[in-house]
């Protein structure tokens, strides 16, 4: 990873692929500083020497439409939890590999795939909550089209152009605050390959002491490392509290952003 941006070094990647690689696993989008990866060029790179490619799309899945056929991927897994339905997960594979594959599974199960990857009775209700999660996400591009698609499509574009003007106000706002690190993407020109999720630190504060201030004031945040350790640790962070996650989504509004801005305002002149 590049410490300076957050984003991966591809070159490094290709130095270390070989005939040898048989699998090649990575995040569609960092839930820590919530930079997109370029997994279609590193799908098409694992594909070249040979190897198979997981993507990680928890953290990506509400903030962008994700196309399995353009980006090539062998596997895809996301949770619906982070699309605003309930903690069920979710797994895409090409069906070659998952009819090819020996799955660990109840013995009784039915070997024909899908049924084969599942771990006995299906949670019908969790499923129910997927699907009623997607009608939501569905119904805010609705329009004269009659196909769901469609509507989904449209939605996901106008939730990916609201949230980065919040991303844009959010992290020009930060930069503003004296002793404020920003982790990450912070150039505008560069947010295509980012989600509006950014985390930071202000100088003199740990991230819970500043998350407890936000919450003091009804503004809910993340501190830590939200299981990154593979961010945290490199930028040096792990140790000293990691940082404070702040994650807008397609509902938050631009009052909101700002009043976030003026409590860590608040907190700084302390």
């Amino acid at each position: 990873m590049h410490p300076d941006d957050g984003t991966l070094d591809l070159a490094d990647l290709e130095r270390k692929l070989s005939s040898r690689t048989r699998l090649v696993a990575v995040t569609y989008a960092s839930n820590a500083l919530g930079t997109i990866n370029d997994v279609a060029r590193i799908t098409a790179l694992a594909h070249d020497a040979g190897a198979l490619v997981w993507i990680d799309a928890v953290h990506y899945a509400p903030h962008g439409l994700i196309d399995v056929t353009a980006l090539d991927c062998d596997f895809l897994a996301c949770a619906a939890y982070k699309f605003f339905g309930p903690h069920v997960g979710i797994l895409y594979g090409k069906r070659e590999h998952l009819e090819r594959l020996r799955p660990y599974k109840v013995r009784p199960g039915e070997d024909v795939t899908p049924s084969r990857w599942e771990m006995g009775t299906l949670n019908h209700e969790g499923l129910a909550g997927v699907m009623n999660a997607v009608d939501y996400i569905a119904s805010l591009g609705s329009g004269p089209e009659v196909s769901r698609r469609s509507w989904i499509e449209r939605a996901m574009e106008e939730i990916r152009a609201y949230e980065r003007t919040l991303a844009e106000r959010l992290i020009a706002g930060l930069r503003s605050i004296d002793g404020c690190a920003i982790y990450g993407i912070t150039d505008p020109a560069r947010f295509a390959w980012r989600v509006p999720t950014v985390a930071c630190r202000l100088a003199r504060y740990t991230p819970r002491q500043v998350a407890e201030r936000l919450a003091d004031e009804g503004i809910f945040v993340w501190d830590g490392n939200y299981y990154a350790l593979a961010v945290m640790q490199p930028l040096g962070l792990e140790d000293s509290g990691g940082a404070v996650r702040i994650g807008p989504v397609h509902y938050n509004t631009a009052a909101e952003i700002d009043r976030t801005l003026d409590v860590l305002r608040t907190v700084v002149s302390d």
